[in-house]
């Protein structure tokens, strides 16, 4: 049951180094007020907390990283596995971890749990100290990565109070106006992921700016004032000066007008994003905005028509109309198409989600798991936004016409279409670093909002704005994967590790919701990038069938007997549904294989001359 990071020694101390602790400190009151007692309240009880720990703390228990301090120590707890039954142990709990160890003895070998704070979703108590019955007392931890976790606690102690009040301030940072652990995190890289992706580099990539492309880069938006949620440079129509750039965000949610996600090397067949237009209920229009889409539309000689991709189901969009939004009417934008692709809003997704883990963890009903599956919707939702990315792409190949998408603020499902289109159409996608690219321009620059969608180091576990967007993303890619095994460089492992440390808060990557307020986090100074950790350890995330070769657009089926569901991710957790065999093992013993084959073919060679 070991974390992911267990499996590639991510920091690992050196053997039987000491736990270091943490200072003694007061513990603020959190943001929302009540809760949870401050331990200044209680200087007392927090003394006779760190004598315990100095007095019973065990060299390399736990293993701790660079830069993570040991905060609590409770011995004498069982956890309650569903699977394996109960394990007492000790549980020790850094600014960085929660880490339950059960020595080996006659019965059972060593069992250790390893789980990153920024996991945690919520902690609730279980049972009262006088509660009947075997275990029934303690705390019952609901995580973000599927898992539901019990540890049961001798009531005569009263012992869940300290540990609970610990994981409410350590799980939680941002709310008692903390940094997530991710800025004391002292592991050092030989490469520095924060190089990864240069925005000017990826638009001359592109061609964006070269002689005969009808495509400019602009910083009309260096210093924010335009778009506070859009990055500083930008890629628009070479034809459009930055005046009406100005005046057309003004008529885009949030500023939010249409720029450059990808263009076709070739026909100049452009993907654009953006939000939705402030239409209203008086049918308000915009001549510059009018004026914009058209010089996208002729910006490519090729389509006779600009397409416009609305992600949101027409009556949602229908409904905006009403709250000063809308979509766009035909009559002000001619020789363009217009379409809905019917993909659910946030809460939709979130209640999908909740409906999923039920089914998923801990236990599985082999006599309904169809029925339940299909009763999650889980599935069809995939089928909806790849089904969408597919249409983008086939408008942008086979029409060899432009597109623009877009939703209601266009950080949500706008980026999961563009992205997956670009996968599709873009075979440098397709590698590692083509990956961390997309992620890193149509996601994080392009103001998905990270910290309110995942909720990082915030209690409030019940914000309706929290939603699996970039998940579902994720396994989209991954059915793609399956579809297509030799086109992807990177194999499943190196996409559960992207979504582990998308909750974690161990690297910076997905702190913050833009790109402004990353600055004034200083994230690029003051953590690490999850692209310096894969970067380092490529090996591991490769797909020994990818063939470079396989240069041609992928168009993957999004029938529902095409999808499966993603067993390697939700259903991970369970041993019974495990393969025996981990598939970046796998991956890795065949990446021994083939060089093997290779250095006996080049042998062979040798000989032969």
């Amino acid at each position: 049951m070991a974390d992911i990071q267990d499996k590639t020694k991510l920091g690992s101390p050196s053997p039987g180094s000491s736990p270091r602790l943490a200072r003694k400190e007061a513990s603020p009151t959190p943001s929302g007020g009540g809760g949870v007692s401050p331990f200044s309240q209680r200087k007392r009880e927090a003394e006779t907390l760190q004598e315990a720990i100095t007095a019973t703390a065990l060299p390399g228990d736990p293993p701790l990283l660079p830069g993570e301090l040991l905060s609590f120590i409770a011995h004498d707890i069982t956890y309650l596995d569903p699977f394996l039954g109960a394990r007492t142990g000790s549980l020790y709990i850094t600014d960085y971890k929660m880490y339950f160890k059960s020595p080996s003895d006659d019965k059972a070998e060593e069992y250790i749990l390893h789980v990153p704070l920024g996991v945690i979703s919520h902690v609730e108590k279980m049972g009262r100290s006088r509660s009947k019955g075997e275990n029934a007392y303690g705390l019952e931890i609901f995580c973000k990565d599927m898992r539901t976790l019990k540890f049961a606690h001798k009531q005569e102690t009263h012992g869940r109070r300290g540990m609970y009040e610990r994981l409410q301030i350590v799980s939680f940072p941002i709310s008692y106006g903390k940094n997530p652990f991710a800025y004391s995190f002292k592991q050092s890289y030989p490469t520095n992921g924060w190089e990864v992706y240069d925005p000017v580099r990826e638009l001359k990539r592109l061609s964006v700016g070269a002689e005969n492309v009808p495509w400019r880069i602009s910083e009309t938006n260096s210093d924010y004032s335009m778009c506070e949620t859009y990055p500083t440079i930008l890629g628009v129509p070479a034809s459009v000066n930055d005046e009406t750039l100005v005046l057309a965000s003004q008529f885009r949610s949030k500023g939010r007008m249409p720029v450059l996600s990808w263009l076709h090397p070739v026909t100049h067949a452009s993907i654009t994003r953006s939000s939705q237009p402030l239409v209203g209920a008086s049918r308000k229009r915009s001549k510059e905005d009018e004026d914009y889409l058209s010089a996208i539309l002729k910006a490519n000689k090729y389509g006779k028509k600009l397409y416009v991709m609305d992600a949101r189901p027409k009556i949602n969009a229908y409904a905006n109309i009403a709250m000063g939004g809308g979509y766009e009417l035909d009559e002000a934008y001619p020789n363009m198409d217009f379409s809905f692709l019917d993909i659910g809003n946030i809460h939709v997704m979130r209640d999908s989600l909740s409906k999923l883990q039920d089914i998923c963890y801990p236990d599985v009903d082999d006599q309904r798991w169809y029925s339940s599956l299909e009763a999650t919707h889980w599935l069809d939702h995939i089928k909806t936004v790849l089904g969408g990315a597919v249409k983008v792409a086939e408008v942008i190949e086979r029409q060899r016409s432009s597109v623009l998408v877009h939703c209601t603020d266009g950080w949500d499902r706008t980026a999961q279409l563009t992205a997956l289109a670009m996968l599709m159409l873009d075979p440098f996608y397709r590698t590692i670093q083509g990956f961390e690219i997309v992620v890193e321009k149509e996601w994080i620059s392009f103001g998905h909002k990270f910290s309110q969608r995942l909720g990082h180091g915030d209690r409030n576990h019940s914000d309706d704005q929290r939603a699996p967007i970039f998940l579902q993303f994720i396994d989209c890619v991954w059915q793609m994967t399956v579809q297509f095994p030799y086109a992807f460089e990177f194999n499943e492992h190196f996409l559960v590790t992207i979504l582990d440390h998308l909750y974690s808060c161990l690297f910076g990557t997905f702190i913050g919701n833009c790109e402004k307020q990353r600055e004034k986090l200083k994230v690029r100074v003051k953590t690490m990038s999850l692209w310096s950790f894969i970067n380092s350890q490529l090996e591991i995330y490769k797909n020994p069938l990818y063939t470079e070769s396989i240069q041609q657009v992928l168009f993957p089926s999004a029938s529902i007997r095409k999808l499966e569901l993603w067993k390697g991710y939700y259903l991970r957790w369970n041993p019974r549904m495990r393969p025996q065999e981990a598939e970046f093992e796998r991956c890795r013993h065949l990446q021994v294989l083939i060089k093997l084959v290779s250095t006996r073919y080049m042998m062979c060679s040798m000989i032969l001359m």
